[in-house]
């Protein structure tokens, strides 16, 4: 899927301009709350800015805080009226990291007793050994040479 550009067709730019219709659940200046169509699970919500910023990476850092504080307000509002036993924060980033819709949103996947849900990191995996975790923490401290 091909990246929108702003006052184009995206549909997040759509339904922050009530173009599309959408259950929202939480709308400030910057950020927009609403319920996922495909939900994994009840209460699954996307936050999101009301501009148009495709990803993380051209994310302005100001907006990022504001984002953040709306999942927090989002997912302490989900706690209190759905009885969750847990909660996701999951975001992609460009399409080898499952993004499909090239307008930057956090997925609050609220958790429960049996869901099907199934978040996989290499838990399981075997360890990093330290140097190398050591040695990649200097490069990202700018500290060490790039890679």
């Amino acid at each position: 899927m091909a990246a929108y550009a702003l006052g184009e067709d995206c549909p997040f730019c759509r339904i922050v301009r009530r173009e599309l219709a959408a259950a929202i659940v939480h709308e400030d200046e910057e950020t927009l709350a609403l319920l996922d169509l495909h939900p994994a699970t009840r209460g699954h919500t996307l936050v999101l800015p009301k501009r148009h910023v495709e990803d993380i990476f051209s994310m302005p850092e100001e907006l990022g805080v504001e984002l953040m504080a709306t999942a927090v307000k989002v997912a302490r509002t989900l706690n209190e009226r759905l009885g969750l036993v847990g909660l996701n924060l999951v975001q992609a980033n460009g399409a080898p990291a499952g993004q499909t819709i090239f307008h930057f949103h956090l997925h609050l996947v609220p958790r429960y007793d049996g869901d099907s849900v199934v978040l996989r990191f290499g838990h399981g995996s075997k360890a990093a050994e330290m140097g190398e975790l050591q040695r990649l923490a200097a490069l990202l401290r700018g500290e060490a040479p790039r890679a």
